[in-house]
């Protein structure tokens, strides 16, 4: 029976994968359903273990739920169509500098946001903007592409810009001073070698002089302006926007350093934010039903019941055997070798479920502190920035898929990996060796 179980498991996950792999097209909930599904009547989830599943990601679905509720609240105001005319008008007609301006705010957002908000927030301002400029597809491609990657992997340099890196910090015990303190170096000097490499690989499809349009500016629909007065925004109303936005930011530091639940901060930013749109726009918050992409939380969830399933059938037990003689050697060795396997299996079952499942093992191998920590956070490099490898690799991707297909640009799973191939694995090395000696001479070991 016990033997039946296990290969119902294995398979079910197999299959979901290959699948995914097989058709990218299709809705990526649909596989992992079915798969989860397959788990559960295995018997390697319990009906306890679903609500333990639940209890784990509840947080963090909510406060992805929150960001894209304050996102969608950003759009109600305008603010999309504000900094698409900022950009535009910082580039000064030079598509290269374009290009910088767009990973520098993309990494702005994801600091300011979260990884997730960051996407949401920024996708739709170039979708639009790179729309009124008249560019061609393959030449849209270079500003949304590096803006995805560098919004998603900004998430790695402080722990809150990413919730599972918050869920994952209870584990070891590490608050997000330290985290931050250990890792923003690291990170962000990855981030630039990211966004270089990026640059040198669409040198050559970045337009270098952007089509004048005269003097331009975008109204609050979208429409564009050419040869008129730039349309006047409350600035004032964006700033104080932008400024309760921010507060929200901070207050979840403030909540995870008191214990209070990071959630519970996203929810009442999120709700006084929809009571200030329906005050001074009279637009309810019933929309938020029909723009919220649902499906990404069916597959995170489902994605969870699989892998759970692997670890109950002995996934991290062998992971333990494994690793615990491989982790024991020099600090190097161990940043490298835990940096990989997060970035081998965040993309094989996403992020998410990934990082917990490795956070789970370290925790296990009885490693001495200073080891626990430099393993973890390189397991964080490789959920975060390693996970980008395959678009299925973190949320964030997918719901930037989703974003760019609804905005007509269709960008295959071989011309992000054509990419991803090339710059992901080269900024996740130099990530890994750059934490392994800004650790050590922080604690002058």
């Amino acid at each position: 029976m016990y033997d039946l179980m296990v290969i119902l498991t294995v398979s079910s996950f197999l299959l979901t994968i290959g699948y995914i792999f097989w058709r990218p097209k299709v809705n990526e909930a649909i596989p992992a359903s079915v798969g989860a599904a397959f788990v559960l009547l295995s018997g390697s989830v319990t009906l306890g273990d679903l609500w333990h599943i639940t209890e784990t990601i509840s947080g963090a679905a909510i406060t992805i739920i929150a960001t894209i509720v304050m996102a969608i609240v950003l759009e109600s105001f305008g603010f999309f169509q504000w900094a698409a005319a900022i950009l535009i008008d910082k580039a000064r007609g030079s598509g290269i500098r374009l290009f910088w301006l767009t990973n520098l705010f993309c990494f702005l957002m994801t600091l300011f946001v979260n990884n997730d908000g960051s996407i949401l927030i920024t996708t739709p301002i170039l979708l639009m903007l790179l729309q009124q400029m008249g560019l061609k597809p393959h030449q849209k491609i270079p500003y949304l592409l590096s803006g995805a990657l560098i919004a998603t992997a900004s998430s790695a340099p402080i722990g809150v810009s990413n919730i599972v890196n918050l869920i994952a910090l209870k584990i070891v015990h590490m608050d997000l001073y330290m985290h931050s303190a250990m890792m923003f170096v690291p990170a962000s000097l990855g981030l630039l070698l990211l966004v270089l490499l990026l640059f040198l690989l669409f040198y050559r499809t970045i337009p270098a002089k952007l089509p004048q349009l005269g003097r331009w500016s975008m109204q609050p629909g979208g429409h564009p302006l050419k040869d008129n007065p730039p349309v006047t925004y409350n600035v004032k109303q964006m700033l104080n926007i932008l400024i309760f936005v921010l507060v929200v930011r901070l207050s979840l530091f403030i909540a995870s350093y008191f214990h209070v639940p990071v959630s519970l901060m996203a929810v009442i930013g999120a709700v006084f934010l929809l009571g200030w749109r329906w005050q001074r726009l009279g637009i309810s918050p019933a929309d938020m039903l029909r723009k919220t992409p649902w499906y990404i939380f069916i597959f995170a969830f489902s994605m969870y019941v699989i892998i759970y399933g692997l670890n109950n059938i002995g996934l991290t037990d062998w992971l333990i055997k494994v690793l615990q003689p491989l982790v024991s050697g020099s600090m190097l060795h161990t940043s490298i070798l835990m940096g990989g396997l997060l970035s081998v299996l965040s993309n094989l079952f996403n992020n998410h479920p990934a990082l917990m499942v490795g956070t789970i093992t370290l925790t296990n191998m009885e490693l001495d502190p200073l080891t626990l920590k430099l393993a973890y956070l390189s397991s964080v490099i490789g959920s975060d920035i390693g996970s980008l490898l395959l678009p299925i690799g973190t949320l964030a991707t997918l719901m930037w898929m989703h974003l760019v297909r609804k905005g007509g640009i269709m960008i295959s799973w071989g011309q992000y990996v054509k990419v991803t191939l090339i710059v992901i694995p080269i900024t996740v090395l130099f990530t890994l060796i750059v934490l392994t000696y800004w650790v050590s001479w922080l604690f002058g070991s």
